[in-house]
């Protein structure tokens, strides 16, 4: 379909230069089709039919390009005719196309995987005349044909949760039991008490301490041991009253709970026992377990809970290498990296810019085998004519390697990869990739204005000049 063949209800045509018509015409949305149709089990045609790959994909993009929430990008989606023919209808249309509830559902559909395929497909489709060798075909090139540079860097994205504390953590976990056995209670044979202690002393020995602006530990550790026995008094009572109604009768819901709670506790007493070990997989969150804290030692700050990402710059177009809620060494993506550029481009790069946390001695062999100039001082001693040139050489280094950090900049600033709303491990993979495909979108569309202005004002200036020198 074509912007001409798009009903505008009040007549006119579409604008080809618009945002929106530019993006649509980027989009593989072949490539989208194909990943959205392999979710469904079969072909069955009863029931409702589902929501159409490019509606569903197309959904996400703009809720994640224009940083709206789930109801708003509806509403906007309802009101704005260019959005709609991004979508792939062909008329106007003044009605929500689907509940914005529907929106989560869409996006556990895609992995990061098939987000990392299609940020791919984006890139090839941009730079034809760069095509990458297939799959069968040995890539082309040695070590003394490298070219290009790769530039390589990581960050956190951090998660909409609050700061946590053991003592908040314990509080919210007590708090949450309770609410179990509430409403389990009536399906029970039991009388009496709810709870062994009572939930108002509780309650009040927690808020004595949170409320202090500077609470002595020795009060703080005592605070913790009572919500923390309280915690384990509760799991005790929901796995009595587990055995008594049954798996069924306790709910899904209930026993992915209790199972979190039960993990937290047993961590919490760990650490209370033992104040200076480390708890591998530590949860920091009730609702979502999957975050883990990353420690990154920012003057801002120290600790932040949420996503790690290593990310790879190549002539100003973003990949992301690895994604993980775990945290892990930097360099250890450097040659994963690097043998990525080599599928792409048919060749090694040329250099690999990079921070200091890359520079291990394996990655250092890796670069040197295969005649990639891997940044920063070489080991050793350096020699007196050396000093200079690998100072120069640094300088330009650090000057290119600002490109990524920009790139990170613009994505937590603009697009939203500085706070990640979404709850679900799996839609805060899609978040996260999306928000680096929408940067991509709109790199290339700055580029291709560059390159039409630079062929208008090459020609422009090649014409007057002709001109005046027949003149």
């Amino acid at each position: 379909m074509t912007i001409e063949d798009f009903i505008v209800p009040f007549g006119g045509k579409l604008d080809a230069c618009n945002r929106w018509v530019k993006m649509a015409e980027l989009m593989p949305w072949d490539m989208i089709e194909d990943i959205y149709a392999k979710t469904f089990k079969d072909s069955n045609t009863d029931g409702r039919p589902p929501i159409p790959a490019r509606i569903a994909f197309g959904a996400l993009y703009i809720k994640e390009n224009e940083g709206f929430p789930q109801e708003r990008t509806m509403q906007h989606i309802a009101e704005n005719v260019y959005m709609q023919y991004f979508l792939g209808l062909t008329e106007f249309n003044p009605q929500p196309l689907f509940d914005s509830s529907m929106l989560s559902r869409m996006a556990a559909r895609f992995t990061k995987e098939d987000m990392k395929k299609i940020n791919e497909e984006l890139y090839r489709r941009s730079r034809p005349e760069k095509e990458a060798p297939p799959d069968d075909e040995p890539p082309s090139g040695g070590v003394g044909s490298n070219s290009g540079k790769l530039i390589l860097d990581a960050t956190a994205a951090p998660a909409d949760i609050r700061y946590p504390t053991d003592l908040s953590l314990l509080n919210e976990c007590r708090e949450g039991t309770e609410k179990i056995i509430d409403g389990l209670w009536e399906k029970t044979s039991r009388k009496g008490h709810k709870t062994s202690y009572s939930r108002k002393k509780a309650r009040k020995g927690y808020l004595k301490i949170a409320k202090q602006r500077k609470p002595r530990k020795k009060q703080v550790r005592q605070a913790v041991r009572e919500q923390l026995e309280c915690v384990e008094k509760n799991v005790s009572s929901l796995e009595n009253i587990l055995t008594t109604i049954g798996a069924e009768t306790f709910g899904l819901h209930n026993w992915a709970k209790l199972e979190t709670i039960r993990e937290i506790s047993r961590q919490q007493r760990y650490h209370y026992d033992n104040p200076g070990a480390q708890i591998p997989n530590r949860i920091v969150s009730v609702r979502q377990p999957h975050i883990r804290p990353i420690v990154r030692g920012k003057a801002r700050a120290a600790v932040e809970f949420g996503q790690k990402i290593s990310f790879s710059v190549v002539d100003g177009f973003t990949f992301i290498e690895n994604q993980s809620w775990n945290n892990f060494a930097e360099g250890s993506t450097l040659k994963a990296s690097a043998e990525e550029y080599r599928k792409r481009h048919g060749v090694y790069p040329e250099a690999i810019l990079a921070d200091k946390a890359y520079r291990s001695r394996e990655n250092i062999n890796f670069c040197k085998e295969r005649g990639i100039r891997l940044s920063g001082p070489r080991l050793g001693r350096p020699k007196a004519s050396e000093i200079e040139p690998d100072k120069e050489q640094a300088y330009h280094d650090s000057c290119q390697r600002n490109m990524v950090e920009g790139r990170i900049g613009i994505n937590k600033r603009r697009y939203g990869l500085d706070l990640i709303y979404a709850r679900l491990e799996v839609t805060g993979d899609i978040e996260v990739a999306m928000n680096v495909l929408c940067m991509n979108v709109a790199h290339i569309i700055r580029a291709s204005l560059r390159l039409f202005y630079r062929k208008l004002f090459s020609s422009f200036f090649s014409d007057f000049f002709i001109i005046s020198y027949c003149r």
